[in-house]
């Protein structure tokens, strides 16, 4: 790792996070265009906001379909994929029940039971109809709402990762908030840290040693409340319409995209960790780390990174996937 006088670092708030930028070279002006393009597609992809191509698309529900742009068509094409694999715990119609648990901002409530299985009605992702030769997409029933916020942050950080290699940059990293993206091997490696669950913002169970990989986690610690003695955090099942609930505080993808990472952290919470090594044998581009509420740690394999535990309170297992 390199020592912080090599490193020239820059930062903004953008998409709600945090934004870091780590160069071998003192060049704001690559800094401000790094930034100026996460914010170009974070104008195209929120919905936190009235205006969007994907808000077009949701004001549009039921209505008429709406031609977008190559890379929001693409990447909702990607995140329709995901979504309707048999199982999926990605869904990228859940906006409606996301809206409506507010989980991380204020108002957040449990829904009374009849109100998630109606919002369950209208966040089928077979119902989000593509249309490759327009470019067009289509929400079959008024109320449906896309939502890209579990994978538009690993599609952004590629997207960084491209623009930086074409400006001959070798060595670098961008962290978009809980998505790191790295270039290069400084000194051999870039250490990851792994947040202890429900801890102080600088504590970690162990790091990851990378290099050219990008490293994203997912956990229930990320954003929750407490209601009645239950906590409830983000991650919603398409199923049920509620948290999922298994032996899980996080998971962590080591990938070569950000945007694998995105759609595999998913995935493999949903799957726990008995079906979720079973989903990665034969995947050698993409391994996991499970962190759990019995304080393990457990690596699917070890191909692509170090880890090094830092927590005596956590017990390290090895998985051979």
């Amino acid at each position: 790792m390199p020592t912080d006088e090599s490193v020239y670092s820059y930062s903004a708030v953008l998409m709600g996070s945090p934004i870091l930028l780590k160069l071998f070279s003192d060049n704001p002006t690559l800094a401000s265009r790094v930034f100026g393009l996460i914010k170009q597609y974070e104008d195209l992809f929120t919905v936190n906001r009235a205006e969007s191509q994907v808000m077009d698309i949701n004001h549009a529900a039921g209505v008429r379909p709406v031609v977008v742009s190559r890379a929001v068509y693409q990447l909702i094409k990607c995140a329709k994929a995901a979504s309707i694999l048999p199982g999926s715990a990605f869904n990228l119609a859940i906006g409606p029940l996301v809206k409506r648990w507010r989980i991380g901002f204020k108002g957040d409530s449990v829904p009374p039971e009849e109100e998630i299985a109606s919002l369950l009605a209208i966040t089928q992702p077979q119902d989000v109809i593509l249309d490759d030769a327009q470019l067009s997409v289509f929400l079959t029933h008024k109320g449906m709402e896309i939502d890209l916020g579990a994978i538009a942050k690993g599609y952004i950080a590629d997207r960084v990762r491209d623009l930086l290699r074409r400006e001959g940059v070798t060595e670098g990293l961008i962290n978009l908030g809980g998505n790191v993206q790295t270039l290069g091997s400084p000194q051999g490696h870039w250490s990851i840290g792994l947040k202890k669950p429900f801890s102080a913002a600088d504590a970690l169970v162990g790091a990851m040693e990378v290099s050219n990989k990008s490293v994203v986690t997912s956990g229930t610690y990320e954003r929750y409340f407490e209601q009645d003695g239950r906590r409830y955090h983000h991650i919603l099942s398409p199923q049920t319409g509620y948290p999922l609930d298994n032996e899980l505080d996080s998971v962590t993808i080591i990938s070569t995209d950000s945007l694998d990472g995105d759609i595999w952290t998913t995935l493999i919470y949903g799957a726990g960790i008995e079906k979720g090594c079973q989903m990665l044998k034969g995947r050698d581009d993409i391994e996991a780390i499970f962190v759990t509420k019995a304080r393990e740690v457990v690596l699917s394999s070890r191909r692509q990174f170090r880890f090094t535990l830092l927590d005596d309170s956590y017990r390290l297992i090895d998985r051979t996937v």
